[in-house]
């Protein structure tokens, strides 16, 4: 058997068939390489343009991918669609979870000109509270609310003070940069952090020259990227009349802000007013928050200021209450 096999192998190598000796005595064949340059470069293309639209938009790279792609990679519909898609989303879940308690939250205070705002804006959880995109969501609050107070038209001869309850804020324009309502820009919130939440409230003041507003935020952090807005849990606004420009103007209302979150006043009361009694809520007859061997009011009146009128804001008040009636 052997013997066959050698015998057939060299019988194929003699014969030049197409077969081993064919195979064998071919000279190598040039190697062809495959060209991928362009293929490359547009994938290259569309990683950059995928890398644009998560840092423009914040949005996960899976919905990124398929906003470049059902949009052809034009960058600028992707950034609609995308926004068009989570403003969907936002409203379903808001709708889920509307009903569930929102203690938590933050007070933003806001601050422009002669114009200042407070507002309240309401989340599940302390941590959702400490998320910079929350923390965003009450900077478009204030923003808002900001630019609702300065489209007011009034001459000034005294100051001005309002209120803007949960819908009526829910109706406002988002603001600079934003399309719709505050109420969408809440939605788009509730889409992204999963937690219901609430625009609570807002107050704004208005003063001419002669007043002063002071202010103050308890627990108060600021964030570069959030400008001049401070946030905290409590907030306070004390509008003082002076008759000349103090230099330590905005220390005296700092103190004042302090002593009205502390000591919770319900009104402002005056300078005759007797301490004890029903007194103890009117803020000048309160024993001084800095120093109790005084009232407020002996603590006012040697500088200059008359208190006239404030705001106090602490995050999640009511809510106990309602849950106990």
């Amino acid at each position: 058997l052997k013997k066959k096999f050698y015998g057939i192998f060299f019988l194929l190598f003699e014969t030049g068939s197409h077969s081993a000796g064919s195979l064998l005595r071919q000279s190598p064949q040039p190697r062809h390489t495959l060209h991928a340059g362009p293929r490359l470069s547009a994938s290259a293309s569309s990683k950059e343009l995928l890398m644009k639209l998560r840092r423009n938009t914040g949005y996960s790279f899976v919905n990124c991918k398929k906003a470049l792609e059902t949009c052809g990679g034009d960058l600028k519909q992707a950034e609609i669609w995308l926004h068009k898609q989570a403003q969907k989303e936002g409203w379903s879940k808001a709708a889920k979870l509307q009903g569930r308690k929102t203690k938590e939250g933050l007070i933003g205070l806001l601050q422009e000109g002669n114009t200042t705002v407070l507002v309240e804006v309401n989340c599940e959880t302390d941590f959702v509270s400490r998320n910079l995109k929350f923390q965003q969501l009450v900077q478009q609050v204030a923003l808002g609310t900001m630019m609702y107070c300065q489209s007011l038209k009034d001459q000034l001869s005294t100051y001005s003070k309002g209120f803007l309850n949960s819908s009526e804020l829910s109706g406002l324009p988002a603001g600079p940069d934003r399309d719709g309502s505050l109420k969408d820009q809440l939605a788009l919130a509730i889409g992204k952090l999963g937690e219901n939440m609430t625009l609570k409230r807002a107050a704004w003041v208005k003063v001419p020259s002669g007043f002063y507003v002071g202010s103050y935020v308890h627990g108060a952090m600021q964030s570069p990227s959030l400008h001049n807005l401070v946030l905290g849990k409590y907030g306070a606004l004390v509008i003082c009349e002076t008759s000349e420009q103090k230099t330590n103007l905005e220390d005296i209302g700092r103190r004042l802000g302090q002593h009205v979150v502390g000591m919770a006043p319900l009104s402002v009361g005056s300078l005759d007013d007797e301490p004890g009694g029903e007194a103890e809520t009117k803020m000048l007859s309160q024993p001084y928050l800095l120093d109790p061997s005084i009232t407020l009011g002996q603590y006012v009146q040697p500088q200059g200021v008359s208190v006239v009128d404030f705001v106090r804001f602490e995050c999640g008040e009511g809510e106990e209450a309602a849950e106990t009636e």
